[in-house]
């Protein structure tokens, strides 16, 4: 019951984040599965990696909800998603397979390095551009830093809009616009980040059942049904309150959820 309740508390923070601010919530997600998992009895092998992919999976339902949110506002560059999300795409099937190759401390440290420097991101205020508005980046452009932004998401575990408001924003997008393309890119990262950890892990030992492949289904309802419900709040916030003290609310927890991944 305990764990249920963490799985249950745990998706509606990471719904409220992926509407605030376009993270998709796998960086709380991750760690409190990481610390969940190995109490149920996954192995050292396979517990990070069924940390990600569920979380990932997770991601894909919540993702579906914010997008929605945020289209209904008008804050998604449906134009530029399909130039992005090819290699958003792409690059989130090639990380699940790079994961599955990966130990289960390389990935915990992984994932420990990459709370810190998405904390830092967070807690430092970004300079507004002064360059004029509207996008300054070609398709090509768009693929490669889809690709990239796709790789390093699926090896967190994230929807990477930790990763794309600040590409899209510093590339002449403006900030709410990049937040809902960013939460509409999620969808390629995590749908095609969790079917690469469903192929990559369909014959690993340890897994807890029910599962395809390195995706818990216990953990997928429970974190994802207080996800969904809950990722439309986080757009209203989004767009009703001032996210500064949040921000770096949230980087202070990401930080001490990245020091705890780094010393385990």
């Amino acid at each position: 019951m305990e764990q249920w309740l963490i799985f249950l508390v745990t998706g509606a923070a990471a719904g409220v984040l992926a509407g605030l601010f376009g993270v998709g919530g796998g960086l709380i997600m991750v760690p409190a599965l990481a610390l969940v998992l190995p109490l149920q009895g996954v192995p050292e092998r396979v517990f990070m990696q069924v940390a990600i992919g569920t979380s990932l999976a997770v991601i894909s339902a919540t993702s579906i909800s914010s997008t929605l949110a945020h289209h209904r506002r008008g804050s998604v560059d449906w134009r530029t998603l399909q130039r992005f999300a090819p290699g958003l795409a792409l690059g989130a099937l090639a990380g699940a397979f790079v994961a599955d190759a990966l130990t289960g401390t390389a990935l915990q440290r992984i994932v420990g390095t990459g709370a810190i420097l998405v904390a830092v991101q967070m807690a430092v205020p970004r300079r507004p551009s002064s360059a004029p508005p509207g996008l300054r980046a070609g398709a090509i452009e768009l693929f490669g830093a889809g690709g990239v932004i796709g790789l390093l998401s699926s090896l967190v575990g994230i929807g990477g809009g930790s990763l794309s408001v600040p590409y899209l924003s510093g590339r002449g997008m403006p900030v709410h616009r990049a937040v809902g393309s960013a939460a509409a890119g999620g969808m390629p990262i995590a749908w095609a980040g969790a079917l690469g950890f469903v192929v990559a892990g369909w014959d690993a030992p340890g897994v807890p059942a029910p599962h395809l492949g390195y995706v818990s289904l216990g953990a997928f309802v429970a974190l994802a049904g207080t996800s969904v419900l809950c990722a439309p709040l986080g757009v209203r916030l989004a767009h009703r309150l001032s996210a500064a003290t949040l921000k770096r609310a949230f980087a202070l927890l990401l930080l001490a959820v990245g020091a705890r991944m780094l010393i385990a």
